[in-house]
């Protein structure tokens, strides 16, 4: 500011000195020099044209996305309204006149980017270039004499025959020893090959007889592994039946619910005492399942590769002893009916049993520890079967046809449990990795992925009957909370609490009125919480060890079974 203050002083002055002054009688008459510049004279063509172009960036809008403006912009262009995109065929403000093409007026480039390029290599070998104004060359007029005024891009042809023997020459220099020695740079110019040249056929040489052995032995290893890999170990499917007969005096099934069977209050209360206790199985027993609806038999899932079916409302006695696998068995299902089930088992086999006759309808394996089995709960998609698998994948198979129909594949660590929600349009599943997906059932794409840092792994997940929420063992010693809406968030309000589950898959459930929540824990207890105010309502001693499952009765709404890893099933 201080500058221009002073600017301003400065020309006030010269103004005033302008003015004429009025001559005083002994000053001497002005003398009018001319004037004489010491500049050399300048060609102003280029300058008029820059004058031009000047003017008529003036007169153009600026463009609003540009950064810099490359001369002073007058207030009206600065002020101007921006233009939008011009219609291609509108009259779009440049005059009829200034059209040379449909859409608007294009330029002449004036010069090809070749020959900007010969031009200006020319100029930084030989020092000279042509001047794109006219057929003049400007720069080294020496050196442009002495080349014949030839450009960087050809050559003349005693130049080319020069180089051509100065490149045998340097391949006689080579010396031969170099050629055949890999490690040199030599043999890697003679060797360079084009990326797209085809590949070299080696000459097959005859294995000598060590090699031969390795191979015959490695190709028999992986048929070995690839039979037992592929499929699950084959076991000879037994069933024994244990009641006095499978039909009665009527022609009824041993499995046919009793008539009479029917919820006797709709009110759950916690149960107090012990009524019956199933002895059978002898390793512990992993799960069990009440008689879809009915709950008149239970199906429990050993560690003694068995499984059984016992009797609950009449004679207490296991009915049936389905064996078909070679190792402990995982996870059990039924069907809606609860006329059929799946078993998953260690041995990496799936089994489709028929509950009353024993026989096994059919066998699937992807030669992977299957860890839950579920059938999708529709009534019209009873044939397909959902699997998750050690190997982080959820398998989908048909079992009419025996095809896997898709697999959901995005888990990081094998997959725990699946869960069906919101009309059975969505699964959630849980895994290792300590995180929830919940998919659209036939699309392997994940919808919603939920991982927290604070999250543990969640073996067992189990929805509430209104199934508007889930309840998930945490491993952390907690149930947590998720809502089955359209977030699936977390129902921090609700927490359950004060049961010891760190290391087992504890099954968590809830009462068929869904005012209680209930656990197993690793001391061998089963934990009973209320719903409402999140608080402990009772703890049960049930095992001796782990108590790993739990489940409700359906009908008998105060009866609770639980199952442990001492070999027992109690009825309470």
């Amino acid at each position: 500011m201080d500058s221009l203050q002073i600017y301003a002083d400065n020309s006030d002055e010269e103004d005033l000195s302008h003015q004429p002054s009025t001559l005083s009688a002994d000053s001497s008459p002005p003398r009018l020099i001319p004037s004489k510049s010491a500049a050399p004279k300048v060609d102003d063509t280029m300058l008029a044209l820059t004058a031009a172009e000047a003017r008529q960036a003036q007169s153009r809008p600026i463009d609003p996305t540009q950064h810099v403006v490359a001369f002073n912009p007058t207030y009206d262009q600065l002020w101007a309204p921006t233009y939008g995109p011009a219609h291609p065929y509108a009259k779009d403000g440049i005059a009829q006149g200034m059209r040379n093409h449909k859409l608007g007026f294009v330029e002449d480039a004036s010069i090809d980017s070749f020959v900007f390029d010969e031009q200006y290599n020319t100029f930084h070998k030989y020092g000279y270039a042509a001047d794109p104004s006219g057929s003049n060359y400007i720069g080294d007029l020496d050196a442009l004499q002495k080349n014949d005024a030839i450009s960087v891009y050809n050559i003349p042809q005693h130049e080319q025959k020069k180089r051509k023997i100065e490149k045998e020459k340097d391949e006689d220099e080579v010396d031969p020893m170099e050629i055949d020695n890999p490690a040199t740079d030599v043999w890697l110019m003679k060797n360079k090959r084009s990326p797209w040249a085809g590949k070299k056929e080696g000459v097959q040489t005859e294995l000598t007889e060590e090699q031969k052995k390795y191979a015959e032995e490695y190709a028999k290893k992986k048929e070995e592994k690839g039979h037992k890999g592929e499929k699950g170990e084959h076991v000879v499917d037994k069933t024994t039946f244990h009641g006095k007969e499978e039909r009665d005096y009527q022609g009824r099934s041993w499995i046919a619910p009793p008539k009479d069977a029917k919820a006797t209050n709709d009110h759950c209360y916690i149960p107090k005492r012990l009524v019956h206790t199933w002895s059978g199985h002898t390793k512990g027993v992993s799960a069990i399942r009440f008689f879809p609806k009915y709950g008149h038999l239970i199906l429990s899932a050993g560690m003694d590769t068995k499984v059984k079916i016992w009797d609950v409302f009449n004679s207490g006695k296991c009915m049936r002893t389905y064996m078909g696998h070679s190792k402990a068995v995982r996870d059990i299902s039924f069907c809606n009916d609860g006329t059929k089930f799946l078993t998953a088992g260690y041995d990496k086999n799936i089994k489709y049993w028929d509950t009353e006759t024993g026989q096994v309808i059919s066998t699937f394996s992807t030669g992977k520890v299957p860890y839950v089995v579920k059938l999708n709960p529709d009534e019209d998609k009873q044939n397909i079967l959902l699997a998750g698998m050690s190997d982080k994948k959820i398998v989908q198979w048909d079992i009419n046809t025996g095809q896997i129909t898709q697999e959901y594949d995005q888990h990081l660590g094998a997959v725990n449990t699946i869960t069906f929600v919101d009309n059975n349009r969505r699964f959630v599943t849980s895994s290792d990795d300590k995180s929830l997906r919940v998919w659209e059932f036939g699309i392997p794409v994940v919808i919603k992925y939920i991982s927290e840092p604070h999250m543990h792994s969640m073996p067992s997940i189990s929805l509430h009957p209104n199934t508007n929420w889930l309840a998930a063992q945490s491993l952390d010693n907690q149930i947590l909370i998720y809502s089955t809406r359209e977030r699936f968030q977390l129902n921090k309000k609700k927490r359950f609490a004060g049961h010891i589950v760190a290391g087992y898959a504890c099954q968590v459930n809830f009462s068929p009125d869904g005012r209680f929540v209930m656990s197993g824990d690793g001391e061998g207890k089963c934990w009973f919480w209320d719903w409402k105010s999140c608080k402990v309502f009772r703890t049960l001693k049930c095992h001796e060890g782990v108590c790993i499952g739990c489940e409700w009765h359906p009908l008998e709404q105060s009866k609770v079974a639980t199952c442990g890893w001492d070999g027992l099933i109690k009825y309470w």
